[in-house]
């Protein structure tokens, strides 16, 4: 190779070898070094109490520098471009819509040791607050021996006293354990809260994971990570070893779509193999919990609960909640079924009780707090009161039990210094009086780490949340956790909230590590080919997802009929009356106004993308994309990226006709997609069955409406070609006829003919080879009733002619196709008064 050849690879930016990729490396982090401007004063990560970079980022700079910037940014965008497609998100308190999970492209590093502390510290305040529980809802020593106040507990709205006495089926309260950690100004990490209710996180963790782990995958190996997949195998079979039969059924309680971490739930149960529910989807039949499912009710063995405890049963608990299922605390009294974390394991949260934990882990551990937390003084004891009152002005005030300050305003703590004289009064006098509802707490500042911002390092604040699994053989800690990054740089450890962005964690060995899986080994492998269960809310919305997916094409075929260069509305007197009925059904669909009707220039792109219009196609597509949010778990990425695309394009701003049809053609394309990925890609299960049974109903009475408005009687040719455009039918027709449009055949060919796969015989056709093999939830033996109304309008299809189809046949073909689809909603998802009859006679499952 000649000198040129060599000139040109430089220009092409060739990447360097090894030993210059770590030259640029360490010449970058020495430059980051220098204009990293580190907080006075506050721990940071990334550079050690003497200046210096951390040994463990060190390492992982001299990696990270060596690439070049556009192969970084490359890499970023990767992981971003992953977020997106893959609908990662979360809802912050008070939102009334989700938002886009957003990620620091750089991971926080841990090296091992300090792991190994950091791990001893949380698996001892794990047991440590097990025995706690035990005891508060058990023999109640501690309180009765003063080692705590009662008001203390008491005073907590997460103490459940119908709780107390019970025994927690399975052995354990605590099974899944969480703290929000922070390093401490003496370099240690302190724990800044504890997690019992039921803690989040975990499956943004290995979402986090996932997504830096492929856009860095040569440098995540090369710092021999642990995997989490071992945790989380420990955490799944310890929840299956204290079910009471080999193969328990478990099931992740949800509050529901609206949920600010539901996005997680989903992840959680598609991860682990569980079963996504709600409260709705359970209830109580024979001392146990049982699921309803389009088979009638089967039973669950364990619920792992994303469900605060106070909403969980409404017939002893919140009377108002609709989250929960009646009778569960009554179950859980005589043993029918586990559930994780225990109600009442709240009360561990109450930052009143922070205090007290040191002198009790040497009570009942008989050592010292492995780790310090920070130092907080509960108010309802007067030495503390007035400790606290004497350094107003030094401390952070807090709700003892909840969040924000009782009697202001705001969810984060208060700094008495930053009130104005009759706030701080106020303050002062609500202390004085009711102590017990407020805690003073030492302000600390958070330990900061690295983020990328614009090119170079910045530090930023974080809080590391630990999680631990009771498992048969002690605690397991994920190794890595979820941390949370603000934006502020001057965050208190005590005013963190939600943070901005998230980061994974990674534990950094010298040592190689194994790769791990949730798949058991090919030896341990029990083949199975059952179908598995579906909830009956489940199925109402793959069934309802199908229909809003159906109608939504309907529209748009509509608006390309009626904005298409070649379509009506182009000045003869036959063009003018199509696209009026068009007009007509667009109306009557609720896809425009008839106000609209007056300017021909809105019709389409109202009918299109039209905000307030429920029968838009934006409209339809976006419902179906809040159903389809419920069903998470079931669908594929590449499902749920289609419909997110969709509803992105339906959503951008289009002018002229022409653009119109265009946007109206590429989503025609894109649910096209979206059926081939149901045919193709879903397994032939109940699910499937009725996501298709939802199209097939839809398709077929929209078909009957097309054929209703546009092969009427007297219809001409340009009706009939625009019933065979909407019916995506014009080839078959010219194939079969070599003629201008004629009704009789065009009648055939969309409302009776079965080979038709646009017909209404087809859809109908379809839906009674599903029904039937929909399992029946009555044990008579009578045929029930959607197979009832699908048989009879199958038969009335296949003994029609079309010579003899008229406009009123076609209007009652319409209403017994409406008939079937509520008579199909009535039968498998029972809503109200419905719900809570008994789906099979006998021999519960």
């Amino acid at each position: 190779m000649g000198e040129g050849a060599a000139e040109q690879d430089d220009k092409a930016g060739k990447a360097p070898g090894p030993r210059e990729g770590q030259r640029e490396g360490q010449r970058r982090l020495a430059q980051w070094v220098r204009d990293y401007r580190r907080l006075p004063g506050i721990p940071d990560e990334f550079l050690g109490p003497d200046g210096a970079p951390r040994a463990v980022w060190s390492r992982f700079f001299d990696a990270f520098g060596a690439l070049a910037p556009d192969e970084v940014e490359r890499r970023f965008g990767m992981a971003d471009r992953h977020l997106r497609e893959a609908g990662v998100t979360y809802r912050a308190p008070g939102d009334s819509a989700d938002r886009p999970w957003s990620i620091s492209h750089l991971p926080l590093l841990i090296d091992e040791a300090d792991w190994k502390q950091l791990s001893a510290g949380i698996t001892q305040r794990a047991e440590l607050l097990e025995l706690v529980l035990r005891d508060i809802y058990g023999e109640g020593k501690l309180v009765a021996e003063g080692a705590l106040p009662a008001a203390a507990i008491a005073g907590s709205p997460e103490y459940l006293r119908p709780v107390c006495g019970v025994e927690p089926p399975g052995g354990r309260y605590l099974s899944l354990y969480a703290a929000d950690v922070g390093r401490g100004p003496d370099g240690r990490w302190w724990v800044l809260g504890d997690r019992t209710q039921a803690p989040s996180g975990a499956g943004y963790a290995l979402e986090n994971r996932l997504v830096l782990s492929r856009a860095f995958s040569d440098l995540y190996k090369s710092m021999n990570v642990p995997r989490v997949a071992p945790f989380f195998e420990a955490f799944r079979d310890s929840l299956r070893a204290r079910a009471d039969r080999d193969e328990p059924r478990i099931g992740v309680l949800s509050p529901g779509s609206f949920s600010e971490t539901y996005f997680e739930h989903a992840t959680l149960a598609r991860y682990l193999g569980f079963l996504l529910v709600e409260g709705d989807d359970l209830a109580v039949s024979d001392n146990r919990i049982h699921i309803r499912t389009v088979a009638g009710l089967k039973r669950l063995d364990v619920l792992l609960r994303r469900v605060d405890s106070n909403s969980l049963d409404p017939l002893e608990l919140d009377a108002s909640s609709h989250l929960g299922v009646p009778g569960l605390i009554d179950v859980l009294r005589k043993d029918g079924v586990v559930v994780a974390n225990m109600p009442g394991s709240g009360v561990l949260e109450a930052r009143a009780l922070l205090g007290f934990l040191p002198a009790l882990s040497r009570r009942l551990l008989g050592e010292e707090l492995k780790m310090p937390h920070i130092a907080t003084w509960w108010c309802g004891q007067r030495s503390a009161r007035d400790e606290v009152l004497s350094r107003l002005d030094e401390v952070a005030i807090e709700g003892a039990y909840r969040r924000g300050v009782p009697g202001l305003d705001g969810n984060g703590p208060v700094l008495a210094s930053e009130l104005d004289a009759d706030g701080r009064q106020r303050l002062i006098d609500s202390i004085a009086a009711r102590g017990m509802d407020y805690v003073g707490q030492e302000v600390v500042r958070l330990s900061t780490m690295p983020v990328w911002e614009q090119g170079q390092l910045t530090p930023r604040p974080f809080v590391l949340r630990v999680f631990a699994a009771a498992t048969p053989d002690g605690w397991a800690i994920m190794p890595g956790g979820f941390c949370r990054i603000a934006e502020k740089t001057d965050a208190r450890a005590v005013s963190m909230g939600d943070g901005a962005r998230a980061a994974d964690v990674w534990v950094v060995s010298e040592k190689k590590v194994a790769t791990a899986t949730l798949l058991p080994a090919t030896d341990k492998v029990r083949i199975r080919r059952i179908a598995g269960v579906l909830p009956s809310r489940a199925a109402d919305n793959l069934f309802w997802l199908g229909r809003y997916l159906e109608r939504a094409e309907a529209t748009l075929r509509l608006v390309r009929a009626l904005g298409s260069p070649s379509g009506p509305n182009k000045g003869t007197a036959a063009s003018l009356q199509s696209a009026e009925r068009i007009q007509r059904l667009l109306v009557a669909w609720g896809a425009i106004s008839q106000a609209s009707r007056a300017a021909p220039a809105r019709v389409v792109a109202e009918a299109l993308q039209s905000e307030e219009r429920f029968g838009s196609a934006l409209s339809l597509v976006r419902a179906a994309q809040r159903t389809a949010t419920s069903l998470r778990e079931r669908l594929s990425p590449d499902a749920w990226q289609v419909i997110t695309e969709m509803a992105d394009r339906l959503a951008l701003e289009v002018e002229g006709d022409d653009s119109v049809v265009s946007a109206a053609e590429l989503t025609l394309q894109e649910l096209a997609s979206f059926a081939g990925l149901a045919q193709e890609n879903m397994n032939r299960a109940a699910g499937w069955r009725f996501l298709d049974v939802g199209r097939r109903t839809e398709r077929a009475i929209n078909t009957a409406r097309f054929a209703r408005q546009f092969a009427y009687d007297e219809a001409g040719d340009e009706d009939l070609d625009i019933l065979l455009t909407l019916v995506d039918s014009q080839i078959t027709y010219r194939s079969r006829y070599l003629l201008a449009p004629i009704l009789a055949p065009v009648r055939d060919l969309a409302v009776l003919d079965p080979y038709n796969p646009r017909s209404v015989a087809f859809q109908v056709t379809t839906l009674n080879e599903h029904i039937a093999a929909l399992p029946s939830l009555k044990e008579h033996g009578l045929i029930e009733k959607p197979q009832r109304l699908a048989v009879a309008v199958q038969a009335m299809l296949a003994t029609a002619e079309a010579e003899r189809l008229e406009v009123k046949t076609l209007f009652a073909l319409e209403q017994d196709l409406l008939s079937l689809a509520e008579a199909i909603s009535l039968h498998y998802f029972p809503h109200g008064p419905n719900a809570s009859r008994p789906e099979k006679l006998t021999g519960l499952a």
